[in-house]
């Protein structure tokens, strides 16, 4: 995925199923551990850096990046020293 504006994610985040579409800005060095959520997602990065970890694979992820998870799937994330901004499309099953 190209970077594209909010609105554009939103459009096509809809039309693919997804339930809700948020911009999520995190402070900078933000930690969480391992956990899930009750939602599947697809996420485009859109400021800074974060690292994505899911099933024993870390991604470091930047403007541009892109990443999936299925609902109920655990994982962590780490956001860089800048903080991290990401669109979010979320899918409720």
């Amino acid at each position: 995925m190209t970077m594209i504006n909010i609105e554009k994610f939103k459009e096509e985040s809809l039309a693919a199923g997804f339930d809700e579409i948020l911009e999520r800005k995190w402070d900078p060095n933000t930690t969480f551990d391992t956990h899930t959520h009750p939602f599947s997602v697809q996420a485009l990065v859109t400021e800074g850096e974060m690292w994505f970890t899911s099933g024993g694979t870390t991604a470091h992820l930047t403007p541009g990046s892109t990443f999936k998870l299925d609902s109920d799937v655990p994982h962590s994330e780490k956001y860089g020293p800048q903080g991290t901004t990401f669109w979010v499309a979320r899918k409720y099953n």
